[in-house]
């Protein structure tokens, strides 16, 4: 039973860390715990998703305070990246974050922030595509192993 929290642990770290502007990858800790059954599938999807979601939920709050260090030098994105970014997000709004499981979708998840997309909305339409993410990851990993 501790080598399943600990498996499940290291998965939610590993999602957690995926969903932020950190470098990470949750598929491949993901896939081995389903094909090891580390923990019953449902436990893996359900944990893998809510990593997943609050990372996404701590870069929304990220982009609510970035606007205070838009100007500094030592700020990630240019004032012609942010606004593009701003533009799209503009354009497409909330249905942008149905892309936050894909990669470089993390970027919506700030940009919400930054728009000042309602929180309720951001949340379900973020736990929607992370959670069907590792549903679409679980079945294919299913039928690929027969």
């Amino acid at each position: 039973m501790l080598s399943e929290a600990a498996a499940l642990g290291g998965l939610f770290l590993a999602a957690f860390g995926a969903a932020t502007i950190l470098p990470f990858q949750s598929e491949v800790v993901f896939v081995g715990m389903q094909l090891g059954q580390a923990a019953p599938l449902s436990m893996i999807v359900l944990v893998a998703s809510i990593g997943n979601i609050l990372g996404a939920v701590v870069n929304y709050f990220l982009g609510l305070w970035v606007e205070h260090f838009r100007h500094r030098r030592w700020f990630p994105a240019s004032e012609a990246q942010l606004d593009r970014a701003q533009r799209f997000y503009a354009r497409w709004g909330v249905w942008t974050l149905l892309l936050s499981w894909a990669p470089l979708g993390d970027a919506f998840t700030v940009v919400a922030g930054i728009m000042r997309t309602h929180w309720l909305v951001f949340l379900v339409l973020v736990s929607l595509a992370k959670t069907g993410r590792y549903l679409v990851l679980a079945w294919a990993t299913a039928t690929a192993m027969g």
